[in-house]
């Protein structure tokens, strides 16, 4: 089969369909940011808080007090460090805590990939759109035997407009992309925080007393 007129007949479906796919792109993506938010949103907690009372059930021994501190936060943060709290050294607790980590980033990242492809690939569907109305217009044009029509000027607006509404889905998910993978890095970075303060008493706990 002749690969141009594949194309030409491709071209002719026109670009609205390409505006519909954005469309849809761009609503499948609002729902993972608002699902996203919302999941973050419930997982907060006071940390400098929760840190305070670690410490101090820790310093006075007190490990129960500061695993029921632990397990009543809903935080992410709270989690992981719980996992070093169940170990019985240091070293035990170090593993346990990376294992958590990876764990809690896993789930804070769930649906993240779309919005990443979206905000990459976005552009290049428009692009698509585009390049189906330019089509478009140089068949219009020719029709016309060169003159400039009303049809010829729909399809150069079409053109454009699927360029312009590409680059309206990409900006957010983007946006929203890198602004959520702040939000895990900055909560793993707590929760390694959190952790550090268990670590430090496993320690203690398995140096040998003096003589």
């Amino acid at each position: 089969m002749n690969i141009i007129a594949t194309l030409n007949s491709f071209a002719n479906l026109g670009a609205t369909w390409v505006m519909w796919v954005l469309v849809a792109l761009s609503v499948v993506g609002l729902a993972i940011v608002i699902e996203r938010s919302v999941v973050y949103a419930c997982s907060r907690d006071d940390l400098p808080r929760l840190q305070r009372q670690l410490h101090a059930a820790l310093d006075s021994g007190e490990v129960d007090v500061a695993r029921h501190k632990l397990d009543e936060s809903p935080s992410y943060e709270a989690r992981i460090a719980s996992a070093a709290l169940g170990s019985t050294g240091a070293d035990s607790a170090a593993e346990r805590v990376a294992g958590a980590a990876s764990l809690a980033r896993l789930e804070m990242e769930r649906n993240l990939a779309f919005l990443g492809t979206v905000g990459n690939n976005a552009p290049f569907v428009g692009l698509l759109g585009t390049v189906i109305g330019i089509v478009r217009a140089f068949h219009a044009l020719n029709a016309n035997t060169g003159q400039v029509s009303a049809g010829l000027m729909a399809e150069i607006g079409e053109a454009l407009t699927a360029t312009a509404i590409g680059l309206l889905v990409a900006l957010p998910a983007v946006a929203f992309f890198n602004l959520f993978q702040r939000v895990i890095r900055v909560r793993l970075s707590r929760a390694e925080a959190l952790c550090h303060e268990i670590i430090a008493h496993l320690k203690t706990q398995d140096r040998p007393s003096p003589a």
